[in-house]
């Protein structure tokens, strides 16, 4: 089965990440340490690699994860349904990121 991309700009390395992934270490990163539901996978070292090097696209990634489809961030392996990644994008997208 082909690897799906997403379709804009640095969709390739969010891919690599998964959008659900991201948005539940970027909570961890930019508001609240005690969020730990990205550890539940375990390339997670490998994940953060790649967070850390495209942190001038994670507003912009935010804002098209509120875009994605409920059923498509329903399937993480992380914990959360894609109501709570949706809310937390929201309050990530609201925060200046550093």
């Amino acid at each position: 089965m082909a690897r799906h991309i997403f379709n804009f700009e640095g969709g390739n390395e969010l891919t690599t990440m998964g959008a659900s992934w991201f948005v539940s270490y970027s909570f961890y990163y930019y508001k609240d340490k005690s969020h730990i539901n990205w550890q539940n996978i375990p390339t997670y070292q490998s994940r953060i690699s790649v967070f850390n090097r495209t942190k001038n696209l994670h507003e912009f990634w935010f804002g098209k994860i509120l875009e994605m489809k409920n059923s498509n961030l329903d399937k993480n392996e992380i914990g959360l349904d894609a109501e709570k990644i949706k809310e937390m994008a929201k309050i990530l997208l609201n925060k200046e990121l550093k």
